[in-house]
């Protein structure tokens, strides 16, 4: 049962939200289009935030550079411009996700490994869902809800109220138990419930259980309690990887268990090992992971701020990373 409980959008009427009352009337038209026009859409609509949103483009092509060493200038511009054309298709899948048909989602999607999820839930323990921050994430939800009899999600709340209420309604299509703000207590009872809880590890949400963990061998303030949590429920770990086709006409979803010998009393090296795993499923398409997030900032004093030249430079001991 979801426990999102929606209210009524119409108390959103004033003049500060006709802008989302814009972007949710698109929201709404863009799944009506076949799937592929949304995707071309998408990229257009992508193209034009790298130009209106230069920040965001400079901290991009900052991290890719860092990442991708050996490209070149040019081939980083290139690579950088197809990571937003990817967000751009992002937007057009999320709206799916949230709006769309399920059963042309569920078509659209092959799943690979499924047969993990369903043995690891009868085993009556729940199941952690690790997952990237990849640009696709809000249109597997569909696909994966027939896997899984429970499914949760803890949250940050958006700054707007209205666009907040409708990210909620979007996912509690899809997903069961949607929970504001991460708590270790809430997840340990979800996965006692046997439910399967989606775990976006692959950034820092605050200095608690982080560590710099290598990735692409630049060491980055990393959540390391994924161990902790599968060793003191007894969850079952499992990796998710999603990437869509190059014409956006399908995408592959793929569900894997983790290093035979997960997990260690190391939890850096449980974490380490996670991020390899992530790390070698970027490289095979690096312009659908999210860049414009700073995933190298607030590390100790004595490490440089490689974003000092964006626009916003971000000390390396800022006590809050997760509010950036």
């Amino acid at each position: 049962m979801a426990t999102h409980h929606g209210s009524s959008l119409l108390k959103f009427w004033t003049p500060r939200y006709w802008p989302v009352w814009l972007s949710y009337g698109l929201m709404r038209a863009i799944v009506l289009l076949p799937m592929r026009w949304q995707i071309g859409i998408g990229k257009r609509f992508g193209r034009l935030i790298s130009t209106l949103a230069p920040q965001k483009r400079r901290i991009a092509q900052r991290n890719l550079e860092v990442c991708f060493p050996e490209l070149s200038e040019q081939e980083v511009r290139t690579l950088c411009g197809k990571h937003f054309e990817s967000m751009g298709a992002g937007l057009a899948e999320t709206a799916m996700g949230w709006f769309g048909s399920k059963k042309v989602i569920r078509e659209a999607v092959r799943i690979e490994g499924g047969e993990h999820l369903e043995a690891a839930l009868t085993k009556g323990q729940g199941v952690l869902l690790f997952c990237g921050h990849v640009t696709t994430l809000e249109f597997y939800h569909a696909a994966l809800s027939p896997l899984c009899g429970t499914s949760t999600l803890m949250y940050r709340p958006m700054r707007n109220p209205m666009m907040n209420e409708i990210m909620c309604r979007g996912r509690s299509r899809n997903i069961d138990q949607l929970f504001a703000n991460y708590t270790v207590r809430r997840l340990l009872k979800s996965l006692a419930e046997n439910s399967m809880v989606y775990y976006l590890g692959d950034q820092a949400y605050g200095r608690k259980y982080s560590a710099l963990i290598p990735f692409f061998g630049e060491p980055a303030m990393t959540n390391t309690a994924v161990s902790r949590i599968v060793r003191m429920s007894g969850a079952t770990l499992l990796i998710c990887l999603g990437r869509r086709s190059e014409d956006g006409s399908s995408y592959s979803l793929n569900i894997i268990p983790p290093p035979e010998d997960f997990p260690t009393d190391d939890p850096a090296r449980d974490t380490g090992q996670l991020m390899k795993v992530i790390e070698d499923y970027v490289r095979t398409c690096p312009e659908q992971y999210v860049w414009t997030h700073r995933r190298f900032k607030a590390r100790p004093e004595g490490y440089p701020d490689i974003y000092a030249d964006t626009g916003r430079p971000h000390p390396g001991t800022s006590p809050h990373p997760e509010n950036s």
